[in-house]
């Protein structure tokens, strides 16, 4: 992509509005313009960031075995209110209702939408195990959104569901799960660690939060260091497995790791004092089994092999995709702007003509511009008329991992 073709409003100042570093950095890089109170336009370059991570979330995903789907935004509000959730999930929820004066919700999450999906479709065991995922806009009306995407209103989710004959092939999906999720975020370039959290309006009685370690996080946790030093590296994991699998989330849950909604101190004093830690985190993912707390009530069944109909047991996923975005801003920076992983950034190589016009220059960031795309690399090349100082500036700022600088010698 030549600049001078591109749409990259960057700005020179820090927005008053911006109170952490990644909010500055997307408005300042053009990635993102607010629309209203905690909803944002994705601008050309914060969008291709926002779609290489989904790429990332939809590969891992199906590595998995997960299949995926697309369930819409609005739903109608007889199933939260079969569920028993219309009522209990708050004010945080969108309520509207549409000419015919049906009551709908703009979907905060979708537990009751994919169980009616399920039970209008599945009646074996035979067709279970089954784990269903959709990355989609959701909604929350936070009385307080800020931080620009990291607590805003609107926000792009991956959510996965799923459905399991017993307990034990349900926790089964909720490891598989976590293990998908630690190759995923490692792949972001960013160190997750999964704590056990409180469940919240989602309900259930095992959950775990991922939580990236940032000065600017939310949340409060606790955990022995040593977490740290553990990388899930280029491994192949049989999913099928599940000794394979449940081994592996025990390397990841058994150091002491938790938010402070769960912390026990007497546990934490467990942990050898040398490698006891406290820091604030961002929550990037959360996953949770919760039994027959959906499929009871909505009747979501199947006949098992006795020829006895009984609930499935089920689990939702859920990372969140646009929040991410600013979760690897926070933990890949410095005082200039974004440093990119390679994995989710935007463009593979900046070129930089320091003398656009002359003719040599001109020939060698064409020659190199179009030996990486022959590659299949995507480079940025600045080919504007700016100062050599604000070309470098542009650079610095929107973060990639590469840079090529062409000019005249001396």
């Amino acid at each position: 992509m030549r600049l001078s073709r591109y749409f990259l409003p960057v700005l020179k100042e820090n927005p008053a509005e911006a109170q952490i570093v990644s909010h500055r950095y997307m408005l300042r890089a053009g990635m993102i313009k607010q629309a209203a109170a905690g909803i944002y336009s994705w601008l050309p370059l914060g969008y291709r960031v926002l779609k290489r991570i989904e790429a990332i979330v939809h590969e891992e995903q199906q590595r998995a075995g997960h299949i995926p789907m697309l369930m819409p935004t609005l739903q109608p509000a007889e199933l939260w209110k079969e569920s028993g959730r219309y009522d209990a999930y708050g004010p945080e929820m969108l309520r509207i209702r549409d000419r015919h004066d049906r009551e709908l919700v703009y979907g905060p999450t979708n537990e009751e939408m994919i169980t009616d999906i399920f039970r209008s479709h599945v009646n074996s065991y035979r067709d279970l195990p089954l784990t269903l995922y959709h990355i989609q806009w959701k909604f929350r009306d936070e009385i307080r959104p800020r931080f620009g995407v990291m607590r805003g209103r609107e926000f792009y989710m991956k959510d996965g569901y799923n459905f399991d004959i017993d307990r034990e092939s349900a926790i089964h999906a909720y490891n598989r799960h976590m293990v998908s999720y630690l190759r995923t975020y490692e792949r972001m370039g960013l160190k997750a660690i999964p704590m056990r959290a409180a469940s919240g309006p989602i309900g259930g009685d095992n959950t775990h939060e991922f939580l990236v370690l940032a000065e600017t996080g939310e949340s409060e946790v606790f955990y022995d260091n040593a977490i740290l030093d553990l990388e899930f590296g280029e491994r192949h994991v049989n999913y099928d497995d599940r000794e394979e699998v449940e081994a592996i989330v025990r390397q990841w849950t058994t150091p002491y790791a938790r938010t402070d909604e769960t912390h026990d101190e007497a546990e934490f004093a467990k942990v050898p004092e040398a490698r006891r830690a406290r820091s604030r985190a961002i929550e990037v993912g959360q996953i949770f089994y919760f039994g027959t707390k959906y499929s009871e009530p909505m009747n979501a069944t199947v006949v098992n092999e006795n020829g006895e109909r009984v609930p499935v047991h089920m689990g939702s996923h859920g990372i969140g995709v646009s929040r991410l975005v600013g979760a690897i801003i926070e933990a890949s920076h410095d005082d200039r702007g974004i440093i990119w992983p390679e994995g989710v950034t935007p463009f593979h190589v900046g070129i930089v003509n320091l003398r656009q016009g002359d003719g040599a220059a001109d020939a060698a960031c064409d020659a190199i511009y179009a030996a990486l795309v022959a590659r299949g690399l995507e480079p940025l090349y600045d080919d504007t008329e700016e100062r050599a100082g604000a070309k470098f500036a542009t650079m610095d700022l929107i973060g990639l991992p590469w840079r090529i600088t062409v000019g005249p010698r001396g």
